[in-house]
């Protein structure tokens, strides 16, 4: 029994692998081996000097490149802090150990030749790059020698933001009752030098505030490497206040602020929330469910690695439709950093419009959590020595204890019971007795549509690899759990992992428990389940056989979103990233008297007594 569970184990790591297609950009680089090639006629220069002037939290910055002896593999480093030579490196203590000219990755860079070809023909180029403040000034460095074999050729003149510790990027998210809401953010300002608080109020009323806490952590708190080597970053601090005993269904202003010791306040703009409904409440509810989103770059940085190809799509398709959705669930695999700890700033700056506007609802995925000897459930490599602390840092979510990612969230009619697969969830296990506590308290009578997701397919998936597997699921994956589906009647379970589109009939143990496909009325007797971990990372192709089980495949990009117009009425979309529209849907209409009703394996024991 022990050696099939080990086995089971390799084999999910494997798979783990597979479905991870492509490598972290920056990983690509040897800055280790960088060595210092000076030449006395190239000149690179970066403008504006100042950034921010009116406010800006985001600047396009215009960066003149010239070398007399140009070739196709010359690239352009953005590095952040600007002095990035070996004096910025961590003491060696072994003396056998040569320190490094460069220790740190650029937070990102371009082949100078892919953004004008004329640049092997005349040495020239102007290239334009997006940079967002990460409270420190930057550079950029001109190499030659390709990825493999960098030698700084020439460095720019550094440039900074008007205040490079400004608030920025604030991140909502439900708090441990329906009337909280927290607010995180990211700042440089520790708590010696400033006092971090929200200002808020209902639109037009006199403003409350709420004080914050805040955290950071150090190198010594990363479990390996890049993470704790070249990777490393100052994650800066990151500040989170709760906002509590809010009206439900209300629209606040709020805006991030900062006392100083010297009495003055530094503030950020203005954003807005909708509270959440009160359990229960009949009102129009809508929640976007996507996995593997990672981050991409608007000004082409990284193009070679094109490493989430669908991730701004995604991005943009949500800011579109902004005022039609009121929670985002992000199950898992967040920004891909990998230990490039620079790349969450940047991930924070892409999504902080739907972040700052709705709550964001995060899961923890293998590329978050897992690294040996950590106490993660896989033994892999894949947060790039992270382990899971930049997760349980930049984001909040209501559990007890972040390390164990578990959680359960309402909203009106919904429960949301948000499982870790980076920790065991089998039977007799802390996290099992969650999630079965999670589905049985909730009340359906007050919130019908349950809700259970997880990072890991621990349900159906046809992808390639879990079929070569041969049970098209997370190895160990539903053994333990379906019972538990079926018992509390789970409306839909929801994967990421998985990077395509899948949808399932209703099913309990292998066998569609109802004929319809795309409308469910009554007691549905089963529970539907659904990879979208197609929200930006490369895809996962599909295993040539198609289970029965399986009702919709699509190798894209896409999200997935939910309408609850009722209590007796949902409505479920597909949509793709490339133009927002509806590629898949289903209804479901039923009243609380389906819910009820006895299905397979989900029966109250009964008696003949009268």
């Amino acid at each position: 029994m022990i050696f099939l569970v080990s086995l089971l184990i390799n084999l999910s790591i494997a798979l783990a692998h597979f479905n991870g297609f492509g490598e972290q950009p920056l990983s690509k680089i040897a800055i280790h081996k960088a060595v210092v090639s000076l030449h006395t006629n190239a000149s690179i220069a970066a403008s504006p000097y100042l950034l921010g002037t009116k406010g800006e939290d985001t600047e396009w910055v215009t960066v003149n490149v010239y070398h007399p002896n140009p070739s196709a593999d010359d690239w352009v480093g953005v590095f952040s802090p600007a002095k990035f030579n070996s004096s910025m490196c961590p003491p060696i203590n072994d003396p056998r150990e040569v320190t490094p000219y460069i220790c740190s990755a650029p937070i990102k860079y371009k082949f100078v030749n892919y953004s004008n070809s004329m640049y092997t023909k005349t040495g020239k180029v102007s290239l334009k790059f997006r940079l967002i403040n990460q409270r420190a000034d930057f550079s950029f460095g001109l190499f030659s020698g390709g990825l493999l074999k960098p030698k700084l050729v020439s460095v720019s003149n550094f440039i900074s933001f008007v205040n490079p510790k400004a608030p920025l990027y604030p991140r909502l998210a439900q708090g441990k009752s329906w009337d909280e809401m927290t607010v995180t953010w990211t700042s440089g300002y520790g708590i010696y030098e400033a006092a971090p608080f929200v200002e808020w109020s209902i639109k037009g009323r006199n403003p409350l505030q709420s004080a914050a806490g805040t955290l950071t952590f150090g190198r010594n708190a990363m479990c390996g490497s890049p993470a704790s080597t070249v990777g490393w970053r100052d994650p800066g601090f990151i500040h989170t206040s709760f906002l509590k005993d809010l009206w439900p269904n209300t629209v606040y202003t709020y805006r991030l602020g900062h006392l100083l010791s010297n009495g003055s306040e530094i503030w950020s703009k203005q954003y807005s929330f909708k509270s959440s409904p009160y359990p229960g409440q009949d009102s129009l509810q809508r929640v976007v469910v996507f996995g593997d989103m990672g981050k991409g770059e608007r000004d082409g940085s990284n193009e070679y690695n094109d490493y989430q190809p669908g991730s701004l799509n995604t991005t943009d398709q949500l800011i579109k439709d902004l005022e039609n959705i009121d929670i985002v669930l992000h199950i898992g695999d967040i920004t891909y950093a990998n230990g490039y700890i620079s790349q969450w700033d940047q991930f924070t700056a892409q999504v902080e419009p739907i972040a700052s506007t709705v709550p964001y609802m995060i899961g923890s995925g293998n590329h978050e959590r897992d690294w040996p000897n950590t106490g993660s459930f896989y033994n892999t490599t894949d947060s790039g020595g992270e382990c899971g602390v930049l997760a349980q840092t930049m984001f909040y979510v209501p559990a007890e204890n972040r390390e164990k990612f578990w959680y359960k969230t309402d909203y009106g009619m919904f429960r949301f019971c948000i499982a870790d697969t980076e920790h065991d969830w089998r039977e007799g296990t802390e996290q099992y007795k969650f999630i079965e506590h999670c589905l049985a308290t909730v009340d359906r009578q007050k919130q019908p549509w349950l809700i259970f997701a997880a990072h890991r397919v621990l349900g159906y998936s046809s992808d390639f690899y879990y079929g070569l597997e041969g049970s098209f699921e997370e190895p160990m994956g539903r053994e333990s759990l379906q019972k538990l589906w079926q018992r509390y009647k789970v409306d839909i379970a929801f994967y990421g992992h998985v990077h395509n589109y899948e949808r399932t009939c209703p099913i309990y143990q292998n066998q569609c428990v109802n004929k319809e496909r795309s409308h469910y009325s009554g007691t549905v007797n089963g529970t539907i389940h659904v990879v979208v971990g197609g929200a930006g990372s490369h895809l996962s192709n599909f295993s040539q056989v198609t289970p029965k089980w399986s009702l919709y495949r699509d190798y894209d990009f896409g999200f997935v979103k939910l309408t609850a117009f009722n209590h007796s009425s949902l409505l479920f979309e597909y949509k793709k990233s490339s133009d927002g529209n509806v590629y898949d849907s289903f209804t479901i209409s039923r009243d609380y008297k389906d819910v009820l009703a006895c299905v397979h394996d989900g029966c109250e024991p009964t008696t003949l007594a009268t």
